[in-house]
């Protein structure tokens, strides 16, 4: 572990800190192995050093233009027909981030990609062991390691108003996730998921009635991102009217939900920029019993419609895909030709990487997996099925772990990861889309404090305390 002033020393002359300002004369030093040292110290480092090493990252993003952004403008543009022919992917980097976001970066340099999103959803977040802050800084780490330049669009997926804990006590889970949202806005999500659609209830008989509770109780979580969003930045919002897994949305659905939340939402708030349905994939897919993954029945023509319908009337980007990895290498390409804006991205990345293990690392958390998830274990599961649906779990607590594998197996991760990046932003179209994004997107730089803990021992503190842009 590293000291503060040894963070300092990491990057040479190239960087210096003094007066509480952080300044940097050769930005292609960043790009080296100091920046491992100091993602890792961000992440692993004790209270004082990790919070120093997370400003650090921050503050070097800023420096160099790699900055926490909203991708709102560029998804408006969409929605007035000024952009089209693209898929946004949102990946869900859940184990070993900095590695797997590395992989991502160097991608996206290769092809000038600069529309794609990272994002974890509230589940993920636990699992994981991934605080937004810590998230954050490993995906700016990440993208400073390999050069990147421009915007970073940092996502919370579904962050989700659980069903059975809304029925027990409102209150308590809609402030949950408010607190959430305001944790998360401040690391530098400035893209999040409003996911209220546990809420749709087919009970009632209307459409309205059934997706009331839908859009009144997202809007109220609206207010809280609205209220805590940076000075300068518009946060990008979507909203959920099919919950993944269950029945495909209809246009009638969409409507209802979209008519009622704009309806009430007060007055010269902005409103969203997209829309999650459901067409037909779940999460993670369907394990069979053998540990494959079963077909998905994708209803494409329902995407589209859902798709043009919020564009066209509403000016959103148009829907969102969720579930969609583990889609046969097939389906990609059909996501632009339809015109979906978004498609989200996760568990077959995880699939990747726990092919890509040490047989004894595998091994360990499969070890784990039986003494720890056995309560998730149904009666009519195989040993395929069990370790598949649980395995994520152990994410978290084998970070330090996934970190510190070899470098022969990180070396071969990698290159199945850069594969299959560099076949999906092809399949999606995203390749030359960086220039659209700088046309489109202007984050605001935003200078933070430094950690008081770090200032007494080792650099004065700034004279102001405002650094919003």
């Amino acid at each position: 572990m590293q000291d503060v002033d040894s963070l300092n020393a990491l990057f040479g002359d190239s960087v210096s800190v003094a007066n509480g300002r952080l300044t940097v004369s050769r930005p292609e030093a960043l790009a080296s192995s100091a920046m491992d040292t100091l993602a890792r110290a961000a992440v692993f480092g004790a209270p004082e050093e990790r919070e120093y090493a997370r400003w650090m990252i921050w503050e070097l993003g800023q420096a160099v233009g790699v900055q926490p952004a909203s991708i709102n403008d560029l998804y408006l543009a969409r929605g007035r027909g000024e952009v089209h022919g693209f898929t946004v992917p949102a990946i869900n980097v859940r184990g070993d981030a900095y590695d797997t976001a590395r992989s991502i970066f160097r991608t996206a340099i290769a092809m000038k990609a600069g529309a794609f999103i990272l994002e974890i959803a509230r589940s993920e977040i636990a699992y994981t062991g991934q605080r937004p802050a810590e998230y954050v800084s490993a995906m700016l780490a990440a993208a400073l390691r390999e050069g990147f330049r421009g915007p970073v669009f940092i996502q919370g997926d579904h962050f989700q108003v659980n069903h059975k804990k809304y029925a027990a006590d409102p209150k308590p889970e809609v402030d949950a996730v408010k607190a959430l949202v305001r944790e998360a806005v401040g690391a530098g999500f400035y893209n999040i998921d409003i996911d209220t659609s546990t809420l749709v209830d087919l009970s009632k008989k209307t459409l309205a009635e059934q997706q009331r509770l839908n859009y009144d109780v997202g809007i109220d979580i609206l207010r809280t991102v609205r209220e805590v969003e940076p000075r300068g930045v518009t946060i990008s919002v979507g909203g959920e009217i099919g919950e993944v897994g269950t029945q495909n949305s209809t246009v009638e659905e969409l409507e209802a939900y979209m008519d009622g939340f704009n309806a009430a939402l007060p007055a010269g708030m902005t409103g969203l920029s997209k829309i999650s349905v459901q067409s037909g994939t779940s999460h993670g897919g369907v394990v069979l019993a053998d540990g494959s993954i079963a077909d998905v029945k994708l209803d494409l023509d329902t995407l589209e419609k859902l798709s043009r319908v919020a564009r066209d009337r509403y000016g959103l980007a148009g829907a969102v895909q969720h579930g969609a990895s583990t889609l046969p290498d097939s389906a990609f390409h059909n996501f632009p030709k339809r015109e979906t804006a978004e498609i989200h991205l996760a568990t077959n990345f995880q699939n990747m990487l726990f092919d890509y293990l040490p047989a004894s690392l595998r091994d360990e958390i499969y070890r784990w997996l039986g003494d720890n998830a056995k309560d998730e274990r149904k009666s009519t599961d195989s040993d395929e099925q069990f370790v598949y649906k649980t395995r994520k779990k152990a994410l978290g607590p084998f970070k330090k772990q996934l970190w510190n594998m070899s470098d022969d197996a990180k070396r071969d991760l990698a290159a199945a990861y850069d594969a299959k990046f560099r076949f999906l932003f092809g399949q999606l179209a995203i390749g030359n889309t960086a220039e659209m994004v700088k046309r489109f997107v202007k984050p605001p730089v935003q200078h933070r404090v430094m950690p008081v803990d770090a200032t007494p021992a080792h650099v004065a503190a700034p004279d102001d305390a405002d650094l919003s842009d």
